[in-house]
């Protein structure tokens, strides 16, 4: 299994349009870039490829980084910066197989996938397929389950990839507070690539109108607000799931200049073997 990092930025991606901050001046410096987020992971033993969740910046990725064009693809939830990119499916796919979660959510009225089905209807190409989250299913070769995260208000949903043939496992907490459910976190942990929602440090919670939540025995917050993990929350639950590997994503270009490009944090075109 390969997996490439297509886009590890949050909603506005680093760098942000407008924007002369010392962390965005830092990403043109370096050419490197945080588009909105998506991953393309590559059964290697069958040709075929997975997309998880279809960024805005679909085009630019896919024109960037030697990767095929999927064969299916996953979303998340609904949000603009993982699903807006479906629309790119016009004029390039003669089919595209897209799959969600089916459970309705209070908030919409609707579940993922019939969100999905409406606000693309247009899109004769695309075939919306429904899933029961926590029960697996097979796509491009791989076992794939969707698992229930916490990103209020709208229900939200993590994801785990494994190669039936190898054992090989990938794990993306999708976006999420540090509230992961129990039964998720087991779903989500010994992957030997993870990759976790982590939008800012900690410190940056003092100018969020919620502050952070979720704090550790230090008094550090592990949540930004309500809705993402900081860094520390993100590498306490890695350390609580036991990855092998970690790499930490939808980052937001708040985090200070000198440290926004220390590892773990991923950017975009990272590619993995697994």
């Amino acid at each position: 299994m390969r997996v490439t990092l297509l886009g590890t930025g949050d909603t506005t991606g680093t760098p942000t349009v407008g924007c002369d901050c010392a962390t965005c001046r830092r990403a043109r410096d370096r050419g490197v870039e945080r588009s909105r987020f998506s991953v393309h992971v590559t059964n290697e033993r069958t040709g075929e490829s997975l997309l998880v969740d279809c960024s805005p910046d679909f085009r630019h990725q896919f024109l960037t980084h030697d990767v095929p064009l999927p064969d299916a693809a996953l979303v998340t939830h609904i949000h603009f910066d993982h699903l807006d990119g479906l629309g790119n499916a016009y004029r390039v796919f003669d089919d595209l197989p897209v799959h969600a979660a089916n459970e309705v959510d209070p908030v919409t009225g609707e579940s993922v996938a019939d969100t999905i089905r409406r606000k693309y209807d247009y899109l004769d190409r695309v075939r919306v397929h429904d899933h029961v989250p926590t029960e697996p299913f097979r796509v491009c070769g791989l076992d794939v389950r969707f698992v229930p995260v916490d990103h209020p208000p709208l229900l939200c949903y993590g994801v785990v990839i494994e190669d039936p043939e190898t054992g090989a496992r990938c794990s993306l907490t999708g976006d999420t507070s540090y509230a992961v459910p129990d039964a998720s976190r087991a779903a989500l942990s010994d992957a030997d690539l993870l990759l976790a929602d982590a939008i800012v440090p900690a410190s940056s919670c003092e100018h969020h109108p919620l502050g952070g939540s979720h704090h550790d025995a230090d008094g550090v917050p592990r949540t930004f607000g309500s809705k993402h993990m900081t860094r520390e929350g993100a590498l306490d639950l890695a350390a609580d799931l036991d990855a092998g590997r970690t790499r930490l994503v939808h980052l937001a270009h708040f985090y200070p200049a000198d440290e926004a490009f220390d590892d773990p944090l991923a950017v975009d075109g990272e590619q993995y073997e697994l």
